[in-house]
């Protein structure tokens, strides 16, 4: 027996509600359709049916085809992949944001860290250089008030911390921390109606419930596969001379050390 073709509404397979209010391509589902003027529509929740039915002309089009909404874009791989390359290249392209996310939490937090923190930034060894208080007297390169600001301790709130555990400890972040930063990239402008490419989330399975959960869609998402031996080639020249430039800071440090010390013994 031949089917009647189904004839679709003017968002196809997704939901119109999401889309009018959220500007989101959520994909509806079967058992939340309803049919206006002998179309069908899908919707992603049961309460978004009910709104449509209760206004269906808000929702439709009319003299124009529905707009859709921007590319939004999830790239993902392991450290080293290449991600950030890769991103800023496309979102040249596309004319699109290239949101880094670690470079994000970093910078949220980084007004009174004063320094990016994390393994790559070596945060254990950043005050192996200090000057003994003893002999501060003595250095020409740090002037007491400086010395002073160093030694405050600034207090982080609630929010920042969970950020800097992520940051150092790779703790994952709290959906209430998310929820100050994540849907502003779908919700709010400049993103809302140009597009990104959302670099380095989400990385663990909670973080793709939540989007999930929030009806916080991408359009695609991207996983780069790299080879070990190629990682090793791309990171390890630079960590290489990373390394050697803090042997030949620590040598000077040593230096200036011995020389202020025989200062304070004349």
């Amino acid at each position: 027996v031949k089917q009647k073709k189904r004839l679709m509404g003017d968002t196809n397979h997704f939901c119109p509600v999401s889309l009018k209010e959220n500007f989101v391509l959520y994909p509806g589902l079967q058992e939340y359709a309803a049919k206006y003027k002998e179309k069908i529509y899908y919707f992603s929740t049961s309460e978004f049916r009910d709104k449509f039915l209760e206004n269906p002309e808000e929702y439709v089009a009319h003299n124009e085809p529905l707009q859709a909404p921007p590319l939004r874009v999830c790239l993902l791989g392991i450290h080293g992949a290449g991600k950030t390359t890769c991103a800023r290249q496309i979102a040249d392209k596309l004319g699109i944001f290239h949101i880094q996310f670690e470079e994000y939490l970093q910078e949220l937090i980084l007004p009174k860290t004063k320094r990016r923190v994390g393994p790559s930034y070596d945060e254990d060894h950043e005050d192996d250089n200090e000057i003994p208080e003893e002999l501060e007297d003595f250095s020409q390169t740090m002037t007491k008030t400086e010395t002073e600001k160093s030694k405050q301790e600034v207090e982080l709130t609630d929010e920042e911390e969970a950020i800097k555990a992520n940051l150092v400890d790779d703790t994952e972040l709290p959906p209430e921390v998310l929820d100050k930063i994540v849907p502003d990239w779908w919700k709010k402008e400049p993103f809302r109606s140009t597009g990104f490419i959302l670099d380095g989330f989400p990385r663990t399975s909670d973080e793709v419930r939540y989007l999930s959960e929030q009806g916080l869609c991408p359009d695609i998402a991207v996983y780069i596969q790299v080879e070990e031996d190629d990682i090793l080639n791309r990171l390890f020249p630079p960590r290489l001379k990373e390394w050697k430039d803090r042997q030949r800071k620590k040598k000077e440090y040593k230096k200036k050390l011995r020389e202020l010390k025989a200062k304070r013994r004349v």
